[in-house]
């Protein structure tokens, strides 16, 4: 179809929109996999938002908390 697509400024988002020129190459019949693909692909880029930054939160090797003397 030849649709030309702004870049979103995410590259994680753009990767798998470019999945969408391949269907500028098949048939209607196999548009659907396409479309599939990016969806799922968008819902882990999504995902990966919600997921908790565990670098920002604890320290990379735990700190003992027993405190006794």
């Amino acid at each position: 179809m030849g649709v030309v697509r702004d870049p979103t400024g995410d590259a994680a988002v753009d990767a798998v929109l470019d999945r969408l020129a391949d269907a500028d190459h098949l048939t209607a019949d196999g548009h659907l996999d396409v479309y599939e693909d990016v969806h799922e692909g968008l819902r882990t880029v999504l995902g990966a938002l919600d997921a908790p930054d565990r670098t920002a939160h604890h320290p990379p090797h735990p700190v003992p908390h027993d405190h006794r003397s």
